[in-house]
């Protein structure tokens, strides 16, 4: 059977008449991912993230308009936070960190049980860490976390000596691939050479044959 986004076009459809049903009773999204868990076995995280895929592709897969059949199904549109307010975030998480709680706790703790800013503040420290983590490096030097700050510049460096040892491993395999490429061309080419002469001498051999003959 096809699938959508990774559940079947049964499965897909069953969520956007649960979550119709749900939200003409005024219920909230967080309240009916959980609730939709529950009921069909899958996590409330995995059921959310669906969701949004889905609406993100509402107009480009026609299986998908099919499905929601001019529903006013949506999610709100997540406003980006500034670089300000990412400083902050990453500040309020290493404070609660400093505490001996672990990231996600700490995440947790920050915000409040909501469901939607504990998956924001997840993701920005997540790419923070990913592509920043220098930032959060030097945020953690500012509240005298010196041990959490030289294992985020550990991590950097590690990073950015794997993404080294990584670009030579390809650099490398491209000049052993061109060099191969190179000999088999050099081959054909004094095969190409040997061929002929060997059809020359048989040329000349034949019409010495001919002669004699």
């Amino acid at each position: 059977m096809n699938k959508i986004n990774g559940y079947t076009e049964e499965e897909a459809k069953n969520l956007v008449e649960f979550i119709k049903a749900g939200k003409q009773k005024g219920k909230t999204l967080t309240y009916l991912f959980e609730t939709y868990g529950l009921t069909y076995g899958r996590a409330k995280g995995s059921v959310r993230n669906y969701y949004y895929a889905l609406m993100k592709n509402e107009r480009s897969d026609e299986r998908i308009v099919k499905l929601l059949d001019g529903s006013e199904l949506s999610v709100e549109k997540i406003r980006e936070f500034t670089e300000e307010e990412t400083d902050e975030v990453l500040r309020s998480i290493l404070m609660e960190k400093s505490k001996g709680l672990s990231v996600r706790r700490a995440i947790f703790n920050l915000s409040g049980g909501d469901d939607k800013l504990m998956l924001r503040l997840q993701n920005k420290y997540r790419n923070t860490l990913k592509k920043q983590p220098e930032r959060i490096a030097e945020i953690a030097d500012s509240l005298g976390m010196s041990e959490e700050a030289e294992s985020l510049r550990g991590k950097a460096t590690r990073s950015t000596e794997g993404k080294t040892a990584r670009s030579n491993r390809d650099f490398l395999r491209r000049r052993l691939e061109n060099e191969i490429n190179s000999l088999y061309d050099r081959l054909a080419k004094a095969l190409k050479e040997e061929n002929e002469r060997l059809r020359m001498e048989n040329k000349v051999l034949k019409e010495e044959l001919q002669k004699l003959g």
